[in-house]
Parts: structure tokens; sequence; C-alpha cells
């Protein structure tokens, strides 16, 4: 039998009371938004005000997981899901945090990592706490090389998109790099296969279709991308590394860890308590 519904509001002041800090959390930043959102209208920047709303949209699915779902996410969990979002949409992208701070988006990757990890292990951690499958019981090293190959394949795929939308629209969402070396088997004078290398790199310089060039001061050869995908695989790979060895210990010891409980979802019985 389901929970009865309740409005909005009723719902908003019942977390103000049972969770204060994260119900101080969610206003101050979503005021923060709406604030950015009406400076972006006044400035005409489109784009901007699309990431804003989506961005509100995004602060929703939590509390759409415990509502519809019945499944308690915990509020660690969901407070840092909630700073993780405005990181990446309003700091990130509007205020330009990626260029001002540049490890800013290896932050951002090496938490994603750890936080798709703690979502892939809590659905095999439902499955496993299931009552009706008495017979089915995964082991701790299952669990969490299922919690890692999740968050693992949750970077690819973004990775996938931020490609597709650089090709499709240039929006270059795969950060460029500056490099002073390449080897490349494409410069090889005798057409073979052997690599060959170039250093001391000190700029680029772009020859256009009508004769003229342009160098651009660049300090080094234009890396397109590549460097920062295995960046933020491999970040990500820390990541889920991290989460999966604590949920790991966090079954070995029969859900006894509070770390971890911290950031494992779990679904709520009948009296809207998580079990």
């Amino acid at each position: 039998m389901r929970p009865p519904k309740h409005s909005w509001r009723a719902q908003w002041k019942s977390l103000s009371r049972e969770k204060k800090v994260l119900a101080a959390v969610y206003t101050l930043l979503r005021y923060s938004v709406i604030a950015v959102l009406i400076a972006q209208v006044f400035n005409r920047d489109f784009e901007s005000v699309f990431l804003c709303v989506l961005t509100l949209i995004l602060f929703l699915i939590p509390n759409f997981v415990e509502q519809r779902l019945h499944i308690d996410v915990p509020d660690t969990l969901e407070v840092i899901i909630l700073l993780f979002i405005y990181s990446a949409e309003i700091l990130g992208e509007i205020r330009a945090f990626y260029i001002t701070f540049p490890y800013w988006d290896t932050m951002l990757h090496t938490l994603n990592g750890f936080l798709c990890a703690a979502i892939g292990f809590s659905l095999v951690d439902i499955l496993n706490r299931n009552s009706r499958l008495t017979s089915f019981s995964l082991s701790p090293a299952y669990m969490a090389v299922v919690a890692f190959c999740f968050s693992m394949t949750v970077g690819v795929l973004w990775e996938f998109f931020e490609a597709a939308m650089d090709q499709l629209l240039l929006l270059d969402m795969q950060k460029d790099a500056i490099v002073n070396v390449i080897s490349s088997v494409k410069l090889d004078p005798a057409g073979s296969n052997t690599p060959t290398v170039i250093q001391d790199i000190a700029d680029v310089i772009i020859v256009h279709s009508d004769g003229s060039q342009q160098a651009l001061g660049l300090g080094g050869y234009l890396d397109i991308g590549i460097l920062d995908t295995m960046k933020d695989l491999f970040v990500n790979f820390i990541g889920a590394v991290i989460f999966s060895v604590i949920g790991y210990f966090y079954v070995k010891k029969r859900g006894k860890g509070r770390f971890a409980r911290r950031f494992i979802p779990r679904v709520m019985d009948a009296q809207n308590t998580p079990s």
C-alpha cells in the first residue's frame, strides 16, 4: 500500500523540520539559481537561462525518487548531489569555473565516479535485501565489481555525449590541452607503422584556404580533447574504486558501516522508513 500523497507545501514543511541542513542547502542553492536565471534573462543569454532551468529541474530528482519510487536517499548523498549539480552547471558553465580553476572539472569527474558507484552499489544492494528473493544472495566482491562497472559505464557514456556535442554543435566540451611532444605514425616519412616523435613544439600555425597563415601563440601543440577524455575517465576510475572498496566492507560487515550508509539509497517500507 502506498503512503498517502501530500501537497508540495506540506512536504516542504516536513523536510524543513526533519532535515534542517538539507532544507537549508536546497533553499540556498535554489534561490541562487533563480537569481542567476533572472540576471541571464536581462543579459539575453538564453543558453545560460536554459542551464538554470535545467538545474532547477535536476534539483527535483532526489525528491522525485523518494516520493514516487519510495527509495530513501540519504541526506549526505542528497546534499552532495545538489552541490554537484550546482557546481557543474552554474559555477562550471555559467561562471566559467572550468576555465578559471583548471582542476574544477577533474574534481567533479572524481566525485561523479564516487557517486555513480554509490548509486550502482545501491541497485544491487536493494536487490540483495529483497525478502522475496531469499535464495538470491550476492557476495560483497561481486557487488563491489558491479558498482565499479556501473560507475565506469556512466563515465564512458558521458564522454560519448561530450564527443557528440563537440562534433555536432562545436561546443568544445572535451577541453583541449597544450602539449610540447607528439608521436605519430602519420609523420613517418617512409609511410610505415613506425611512430615519429616531434619534440620542443613551440606553436601551432594555421594555413587558411587562401594561403594566409596564422600563428596561434599557444606555446605548444593543441591536443583536441583526447588527453582531457583520458584524464576524466581516470579520475572517474579513482572515485569508483574508492567507493567500491567502501561498499565491499559495508556488505562484509552486514551493513554496519556508518560512512557507507550515508551514500547508499534504500527502499522504504510501508511506514516510510528505510529498510
